[in-house]
């Protein structure tokens, strides 16, 4: 409960941020990320269930990758470069804090398709679902961005550690870890 509402709060506070973002974005979106502003994916969540994941779209359109596929960095717009490597692509997932279906430090969600395959495949990759997947992790932050099959293991591994290691100490380490990657620009 705790948790819960720490992430409403937090969210309400950096919602004013969101829209001076996304006012900034509407104004350069035309010259370098032609096409839509926001790109929404279901991503599964608490108890495997899915959920309709926002972000500040990045890379062009083109045909779904499979779960084990390469990113095609080719795709990535000019403007979407930027916003992974600050992490910013991430911030309309406050609204999906705001309506309960992430939390601010959690698992990553996965992409549905994905990691519906990955039930399958990987060990323990259910049991990451026993959360509220966040918008920062402790994969993420330690693992960093995981393409393949045993990245995947490995995300797991650090996803099942932060679920029975949770508590404050856990979660202020990946905040503060969180803030790193944003302000040194070492996103995906």
């Amino acid at each position: 409960m705790t948790k819960r509402l720490f992430d409403i709060g937090l969210s309400l506070f950096l919602l004013p941020s969101l829209l001076m973002l996304v006012a900034g974005l509407l104004l350069l979106n035309p010259f370098f990320n032609r096409g839509s502003l926001f790109f929404v994916q279901p991503r599964m969540g608490h108890h495997c269930r899915s959920f309709r994941a926002y972000k500040f779209r990045t890379m062009t359109a083109g045909a779904a990758r499979g779960p084990n596929d390469p990113l095609e960095r080719d795709r990535i717009t000019p403007l979407g470069g930027f916003l992974r490597r600050s992490r910013l692509d991430e911030v309309p997932q406050i609204l999906n804090v705001l309506k309960g279906d992430m939390s601010l430090i959690g698992p990553r969600p996965d992409y549905y398709d994905h990691a519906i395959a990955y039930l399958d495949v990987v060990q323990g990759y259910r049991e990451r679902h026993l959360v509220r997947p966040g918008i920062s992790g402790l994969a993420q932050t330690e693992v960093g961005y995981a393409e393949g099959l045993e990245a995947t293991r490995t995300k797991v591994c650090a996803d099942l550690y932060y679920i029975t290691h949770t508590g404050f100490a856990l979660e202020a380490w990946i905040f503060w870890r969180t803030l790193l990657t944003v302000f040194g620009r070492a996103g995906a």
